[in-house]
């Protein structure tokens, strides 16, 4: 999908194939990009933007597979969606960038930040991780890319509930849905939990209280990752938690972020 245009809430939105922007702002201090859940597409995050202040600017990773860009085949390595997302937000990076990923998506955040630091391009001043241990841990839960289509929707149902019943009534949106899926959970249990060059950047780690994949422990791990400091706060719910929080957890970027948000813009950033 090349750019377009279309409306979101009476705003024309700017189309990329990898890039979500909900709503334009030429008033940005702050750029925060926000990578998918396992399964999900960008739009996971459309009502993030009606939260944020014209200072900051939103743009949601748009992974092939779902949404948009249902037409394409899904990808199954972590490093090749990696090698994507650097290529499409670099020319984004002329503004001081935040990264926030939820589950899969923390995971996506993290590698991401690190392949920008590999290749001396602009990291993120700041990473928000959500509901997932750190990519150096390994995942202590039987695999489910083997099981047949039946048994992997209902186990992943038992870990995570994030399959809404409305779509477990509807099978043929579920079978449109199900290859996205499938193809993240390969993608994550095929991706090696090892120590990895750390990063640079304070990391604020988000989470559930009732999440068992990521409990407390888990998210503490996430102090290994990172040369800086580690922030964690957790909210009441369980792995999908931030369905009913997320405007807390607006509220605790943008706080974290406010002494970026009070400078002046620079001149040469580009709208």
């Amino acid at each position: 999908m090349g750019d377009g245009a279309l409306k979101y809430y009476g705003a024309p939105i700017k189309l990329e194939k990898w890039l979500y922007r909900p709503r334009p702002t030429t008033f940005g201090r702050v750029r925060i990009f926000c990578f998918p859940p396992a399964g999900m597409g960008a739009t996971y995050y459309r009502l993030w933007a009606g939260e944020l202040p014209d200072t900051v600017e939103m743009f949601a990773v748009q992974l092939p597979g779902r949404t948009m860009r249902m037409a394409e085949p899904s990808m199954t390595s972590i490093r090749d969606l990696v090698e994507s997302i650097v290529s499409a937000i670099g020319a984004r990076l002329d503004l001081p960038a935040a990264f926030f990923g939820h589950s899969m998506g923390a995971v996506l955040a993290a590698e991401t930040a690190r392949e920008l630091m590999a290749r001396n391009l602009p990291s993120p001043v700041h990473m928000f991780v959500s509901g997932r241990r750190p990519p150096h841990r390994p995942d202590p839960t039987p695999p489910l890319r083997g099981l047949s289509d039946d048994d992997f929707i209902v186990e992943i149902n038992r870990r995570y509930g994030g399959i809404p019943q409305a779509i477990l009534d509807s099978p043929d949106v579920l079978a449109l849905l199900l290859p996205a899926l499938r193809a993240d959970v390969t993608a994550l249990e095929t991706f090696p939990a090892k120590p990895r060059p750390p990063l640079s950047m304070p990391i604020t780690v988000f989470g559930g209280d009732r999440d068992l994949l990521a409990p407390r422990s888990e998210l503490e791990a996430w102090k290994s990752e990172t040369t800086a400091s580690v922030d964690i706060r957790l909210f009441p719910g369980g792995h999908f938690y931030l369905d009913r929080e997320g405007s807390t957890v607006i509220a605790t970027i943008l706080e974290t972020l406010a002494p970026l948000l009070d400078r002046e813009r620079p001149l040469n950033a580009s709208a």
